[in-house]
């Protein structure tokens, strides 16, 4: 599934690009032409071993029947499989291979023209025995210690917790299936300070990380997650090791602290979803979905989702890696944390919050209070200073769409939009904040109000809708203007998105772009300045605020997925 963005037209570059891809077996000459738009809101769920069911969004405009195309694999060419009649907005597509992916598109015919193709779409038929690969299948059970690629044929299933290491590359192909092993009695992958990892997807091809148990029963916790480990910088000092290591032979210590290279480079993540993750492998030592330690900046990380995880979605810890396109959907704690140094810049994120995740039994625990963005500068044994410790967490956050569970289902310290506390700094842009279940922003801590007074910290552009109060009371007062935080207790989420329901049961039933003339279509704050121009530079200054342009393309189309098991 999908956002359920797509209604919005694709960009005519898009279409180009389209048009110039795999060959069309209609002889009608396509019409990119707005009076004739593709297709929207193509999904491709897997329905079994041999089975993938499809969908999409009634269209707008008249048709007179659709084009259906398939791909086998990750760089297979595209074939037509059908032309579902008008007014049809599924189709079954039955007697596939198991254990392989598909990737489909879907053209529009009207008055004889055929239009550009949709986004593709893409899923993965089940094996013949559950999560697992069947023949396909390649156990991972010793760690990686020279270059290594997995391909798009297997299926990769992760047995107990392996290391990329001694200076080893991991390559992965796009379309590629890894599965963390539900067997044993914890599974992870983790990038050691030296190796690197190079997961390059596409929005057609995803790569997908995920549980080892068949559709319908993954659960959050059912393995551990991905982590990364760096040469960065951190404000700690003595030997920090991966909360969650330590536990066995199997999963030693492993530090992340004594780096020095901020420009460190660990590789590349594009287009990689990972789901279900956050197993613990003791108590409440979860490991997060995404766990970047230290990783430097020369790292490049675009086009995630964390889904449906444990503990946290993304943690950074010290380092500065930057951070481009990323959605993280019901979190088990917070969805974006920033601690101990951290200096990357994060820009286009969604956090999505409905209800309190499912769990398999002894994975660990839920939080109670899961947040958007939860920052700290140093806490805990190393911090020499306290919470003064340098270098201080300076993250630069822009272009975010934080939609949380409103009142009621999490505790009372929990369903902020942002936490900023201990010591952190930080420039927060542009951002949307709705449906906090108290508080829209918690600000905390003297040493925080330290960070502000010397043009550390800043909050530009911050919107806040259907939230009961702006900031958690009895904490440190914002000192700048008040047109840097609107708040908007009483406007609700259905006004100012442009398809949004009151109790949505996943990401694939709303639509985050700014509703016409949406208070949250302009008021971009463009004015960078000081320390947030020169720690932002390169990031793009938006006239709107939140993750999507108005009018602009889906950047979450075709790769992400929104299922509860």
């Amino acid at each position: 599934m999908h956002l359920g963005l797509g209604t919005l037209a694709r960009t005519s570059l898009l279409a180009a690009a389209v048009l110039t891809s795999a060959c069309n077996s209609d002889a009608t000459a396509p019409n990119p032409e707005p009076s004739n738009p593709a297709p929207a809101g193509l999904t491709a769920t897997a329905n079994g071993t041999t089975a993938i069911d499809l969908a999409w969004t009634a269209p707008t405009t008249a048709v007179t029947q659709f084009v259906l195309q398939r791909a086998e694999g990750a760089a297979g060419a595209f074939a037509e499989i059908n032309r579902p009649a008008a007014g049809a907005t599924s189709y079954a597509d039955a007697g596939l291979t198991p254990n392989t992916l598909y990737r489909y598109r879907l053209a529009a015919v009207r008055n004889g023209a055929t239009s550009s193709f949709s986004s593709e779409a893409s899923a993965t038929t089940a094996d013949d025995q559950g999560g697992g690969g069947g023949g396909n299948e390649v156990l991972v059970t010793t760690d990686i210690t020279t270059n290594t690629q997995w391909t798009a044929d297997k299926v990769y299933r992760i047995v107990g917790f392996r290391k990329v290491a001694n200076g080893a590359t991991l390559n992965i192909q796009a379309g590629t299936r890894i599965i963390g092993d539900y067997e044993t009695t914890g599974s992870s992958l983790f990038v050691l300070r030296g190796a690197r990892i190079n997961a390059v997807g596409n929005a057609g091809a995803p790569i997908v990380f995920t549980s080892s148990q068949p559709v319908g029963q993954r659960l959050a916790g059912d393995w551990g997650g991905l982590i990364i480990i760096g040469n960065g910088v951190i404000n700690r000092s003595g030997v920090v090791n991966i909360e969650g290591t330590g536990t066995s032979a199997d999963n030693p210590l492993l530090p992340y602290s004594g780096g020095d290279n901020n420009f460190d480079n660990s590789g590349r993540l594009s287009y990689v979803r990972v789901e279900y993750a956050g197993f613990g492998p003791a108590p409440d030592a979860e490991l997060n979905t995404f766990t970047f330690a230290a990783v430097g900046g020369q790292t490049v990380l675009d086009h995630l989702q964390a889904h449906n995880g444990l503990d946290d979605s993304y943690e950074f810890f010290g380092g500065a890696a930057d951070l481009k396109y990323a959605v993280s959907t019901e979190a088990g704690d917070d969805h974006f944390d920033m601690s101990e140094g951290y200096q990357g810049r994060i820009q286009y994120f969604v956090a999505f919050q409905s209800k309190l995740v499912a769990i398999r039994p002894l994975a660990g625990n839920v939080a109670s209070d899961p947040q958007g963005i939860e920052n700290d500068g140093c806490n805990g044994s190393g911090c020499d200073a306290g919470q003064n410790s340098t270098p201080f967490t300076i993250p630069v956050v822009a272009n975010g769409t934080i939609v949380l569970t409103g009142p009621g289902v999490v505790g009372g310290s929990g369903g902020y939009g942002m936490v900023l506390r201990r010591g952190t700094g930080g420039h927060y842009v542009n951002i949307v904040i709705a449906k906090g279940a108290s508080n829209g922003i918690g600000y905390r801590d003297a040493t925080s109000k330290l960070r502000e007074d010397a043009g550390l910290l800043s909050l530009k552009g911050i919107y806040i809708a259907e939230t009961p109060n702006a900031f958690q009371s009895g904490q440190q007062t914002y000192a700048g203007p008040a047109s840097d935080v609107t708040h908007a207790a009483a406007t609700t989420a259905a006004s100012i998105f442009a398809g949004y329901n009151a109790n949505p049961a996943s990401m694939a039933d709303i639509n985050l772009f700014p509703a016409a003339g949406s208070p949250i279509a302009t008021g971009g704050f463009t004015g960078w300045s000081g320390d947030l121009l020169s720690r932002g530079a390169g990031l793009d200054q938006t006239t709107y605020r939140g993750a999507f342009a108005p009018g602009g393309t889906d950047w979450t189309a075709g790769w992400t997925e929104y299922s509860d098991n």
